[in-house]
């Protein structure tokens, strides 16, 4: 149990403290009723991590997925974003094939470079001189009346 009650209070994360405090309140012999009323759980999640709990202890209530590794690490994200600031102009391609030649990486999506030009404070997006959408006929019109 002190184990349990030092997992609770050391955990910033809510999905691993509702699991932990279901539990908690299970051994504390709560009814599933009012443990699933103030955690707003179900009674299949109560025992879901109740049983998890049993098996494997604290470890067991831990989130199973910590995401995936970038491609860069902080430190080459910070060099790109340095070398990104004290440039004039941007071009995306010029990014990609920078990043390439430096750290022999190449984002699958364009999206990772615009999230450096983020970083960087640059926005990428070009102005346009008129709305490449716009009906020429119906802004002829607008304007007659």
């Amino acid at each position: 149990m002190d184990e349990l009650t030092d997992f609770i209070q050391s955990n910033p994360d809510a999905r691993e403290l509702k699991r932990a405090l279901a539990v908690q309140m299970v051994q504390q012999h709560y009814p599933y009723s009012q443990i699933r009323e103030v955690l707003k759980i179900s009674v299949g999640f109560i025992t879901k991590w109740k049983q998890i709990y049993e098996h494997q202890g604290t470890r067991g209530l831990r989130l199973g997925y910590q995401g995936s590794q970038g491609y860069l690490t902080p430190e080459q994200r910070q060099a790109v974003r340095q070398w990104l600031q004290r440039k004039n102009s941007w071009n995306l391609s010029e990014l990609q094939q920078y990043v390439d030649e430096q750290y022999d990486v190449v984002f699958q999506s364009k999206q990772s470079y615009y999230t450096l030009f983020a970083e960087a404070g640059i926005s990428w997006k070009k102005t346009q001189k008129r709305n490449p959408k716009a009906d020429p006929e119906a802004v002829e019109k607008k304007n007659k009346t």
